[in-house]
């Protein structure tokens, strides 16, 4: 049974590794951006509060993210392992993670960052071409139409986000590195094993190389 938070920065493909390693090692996926969507949905007091801050783009504050995401995890069957991805991500959020799983009895194992260059990344994100009709995801460079500009899947006009530009995707490394980037030190100065994974390959590669270091007696 396993309880690690996943890390690394945006467009290093977090969401694809986390849903094979929750398959893979019995453990529950825990998504802090579902879960933030969930609870502002929901019509909570404290789903409205969030509401304030997401609809005008600002950061949520450690406080409130700390007492959704506590209420999700203290949900988890303690019988299953846990996956936590997207949280923490400030120092403050890891600290007030500690102290919770250590008040259940289930303390974090580890943390595991996938490490992506920042240029590969901007390339990744900046390429990706959706299809607003049927959802088909197409990559410039890495996954090209067949003809250019057009989905393979039905033909429609192929467009990329508002949020997939250059400018944006550094701004978000920036915020990674400046916020985020420091929670790997703050586990490392703990003494938590910390273990880093090379994710500049093809999905498949790194959940290989993830497995090989997660099986027991392998570790950091």
């Amino acid at each position: 049974m396993m309880r690690i938070v996943l890390m690394g920065p945006p467009g290093a493909g977090k969401g694809t590794q986390a849903k094979r390693l929750a398959d893979t090692f019995d453990m529950v996926h825990l998504s802090s951006g579902d879960i933030l969507r969930a609870e502002r949905s929901a019509g909570s007091p404290l789903g409205e509060e969030l509401k304030t801050y997401m609809d005008a783009g600002e950061l949520v504050p450690d406080g409130i993210v700390v007492k959704v995401m506590a209420g999700a995890i203290a949900a988890v069957d303690a019988a299953k392992g846990l996956l936590l991805d997207g949280f923490p991500r400030t120092v403050p959020q890891a600290e007030a993670l500690d102290e919770q799983l250590a008040g259940l009895g289930r303390p974090l194992e580890a943390a595991l960052v996938i490490d992506v260059p920042d240029d590969l990344l901007v390339e990744r994100i900046t390429g990706r071409r959706s299809c607003p009709a049927c959802g088909h995801v197409h990559h410039v460079k890495y996954l090209p139409p067949a003809r250019a500009g057009q989905c393979d899947q039905c033909g429609a006009a192929l467009t990329q986000r508002d949020d997939d530009t250059e400018t944006v995707v550094r701004e978000r490394l920036n915020a990674y590195h400046g916020q985020t980037a420091p929670v790997i030190g703050y586990y490392e100065s703990a003494c938590r094993p910390v273990i880093r994974v090379d994710g500049d390959a093809p999905p498949d590669e790194v959940a290989d190389r993830i497995a090989r270091r997660l099986a027991p007696g392998e570790g950091t």
